[in-house]
């Protein structure tokens, strides 16, 4: 069973603790009695332990950083939302092929921000330029947030406050069960709560230091049942031996737990594995043992929007698997909406 996260190390910038969530913070980690340290930048986090990279790759991992989130344009966000809101950085999880790898690049930390009110305040204002038009934010374009909301409640502070908005609806995903806190917020129908889920060979072997399906699925019923709008995120979609198989059992399983009062608003989202070189480089040096597989002669090269391509599958194994999980989608949740596939 996968306890809720808890820092190994945690540093705070000093600006932080001019924030009520800053101070709240650091008394909550001194009754924990937590090591604490202090940085002069969230981005600045240097000689952490460890006698090679692999060792203070995985402290990283399991350090928290307290800092004050000085950006407050938001970045526009992938194809579910109109802009992905910032309140932290960084993952306890250690999911080999997660494009967080590359993007966190020499700072896998776990960075959370204490300015809550200034980044609401920033969200309001793109809700009111683009009034009445719904604005829709993503909340973990750059981090699982629900894996350390225990520790800081931001998530929850953001759930009630879309929850009061005219225009605005907040969106994330999660690979932790650790929602109880979460099941009384006022929320107003306005959060749409999704469960990164797969099939059994790929949590088992990829997704170290995540919680179990099980325990995702169970977690998604209570939300269903707090009366949350609710999603699943299968990614991603990665080809092995008896992949139709395992993706037809996932779908069963979510059958069992999914609520039939859930089932006339809830979306998938698929995404297909892909990865880019750069990502391959950091990959196979953080996991040497991994068994993904990231071979680009067996992939097709596609042109990313940014200039960097990605190798996905080859166009019939797409089609492939497209087939396969709509129709699983269809037979289990006929009234399901798929927002895309990827």
């Amino acid at each position: 069973m996968l306890k809720p996260f808890t820092p190994r190390l945690v540093y705070f910038e000093p600006k932080a603790l001019e924030y009520p969530l800053g101070q709240q913070l650091k008394e909550k980690f001194e009754k924990m009695d937590m090591e604490i340290h202090y940085t002069t930048s969230h981005n600045q986090i240097r000689n952490l332990p460890g006698e090679n990279e692999f060792q203070k790759y995985r402290v990283a991992k399991s350090t928290l950083v307290v800092g004050v989130r000085k950006t407050l344009k938001f970045d526009t966000s992938k194809p579910s939302a109109e802009y992905a809101i910032p309140f932290a950085t960084g993952c306890m999880g250690h999911c080999h092929y997660c494009y967080l790898q590359t993007t966190m690049g020499s700072k896998p930390y776990i960075r959370t921000y204490v300015n809550v009110d200034e980044i609401f305040e920033a969200a309001d204002k793109y809700m009111e330029e683009r009034a009445p038009e719904i604005t829709r934010f993503e909340a973990s374009c750059t981090s699982d947030i629900v894996g350390i909301d225990h520790l800081t409640h931001t998530l929850k502070r953001a759930i009630e406050h879309f929850g009061q908005s005219e225009y605005g609806k907040l969106r994330f995903v999660t690979k932790f069960h650790h929602v109880d806190h979460l099941l009384d917020a006022n929320h107003n129908g306005k959060t749409r709560f999704r469960f990164s889920v797969n099939a059994d060979y790929i949590i088992k072997n990829f997704e170290p230091g995540t919680s179990p399906l099980e325990k995702r699925l169970e977690a998604a019923n209570k939300i269903a049942n707090a009366g949350y709008p609710l999603g699943f995120i299968v990614a991603p979609i990665y080809l092995h031996e008896g992949w139709e198989e395992g993706y037809y059992k996932m779908f069963e399983r979510l059958d069992a737990q999914v609520p039939m009062h859930a089932r006339d608003d809830l979306t998938f989202e698929f995404i297909q594995h892909r990865f880019t070189k750069p990502a391959k480089r950091v990959i196979e040096k953080n996991y040497p043992l991994t068994k993904l597989e990231l071979d680009e002669e067996k992939r097709r090269y596609k042109w990313g929007k940014y200039g960097i391509g990605k190798y996905i599958y080859q166009k019939e194994e797409e089609e492939d698997i497209k087939t396969h999980l709509q129709s699983y989608m269809k037979k289990f949740f006929p009234k399901a909406r798929l927002e895309y596939f990827t």
